[in-house]
């Protein structure tokens, strides 16, 4: 089984926040974390030094290769940063 995993912490979120499943639009200091199974990315997010994980909305998303959900990772750190209650989702087509 292969897999990978990345976490960036301190990501502030812009205007509007980032809309999670669990607790709707959240705001303020954020650690974004990103899982990859071999078929899809989970992105969630937490504030910084908590222990709650909220899924980002619009996650899982099908991800082929840990090059791509490296670079999901990396847009979901950006669109938290964008705010707007920003979404979990591919900025590239995901099949492979």
């Amino acid at each position: 089984m292969v897999w990978a995993s990345w976490t960036t912490p301190g990501v502030f979120t812009g205007r509007g926040g980032a809309l999670t499943d669990e607790a709707g639009v959240v705001t303020g200091d954020l650690t974004v974390h990103t899982t990859w199974d071999g078929r899809e990315a989970q992105v969630k997010v937490q504030y910084t030094g908590t222990l709650d994980w909220f899924t980002l909305t619009g996650s899982p998303l099908p991800c082929g290769s840990e090059q791509h959900s490296r670079e999901l990772h990396q847009a979901a750190v950006e669109a938290v940063k964008a705010g707007g209650a920003s979404l979990a989702r591919p900025r590239t087509s995901t099949a492979q």
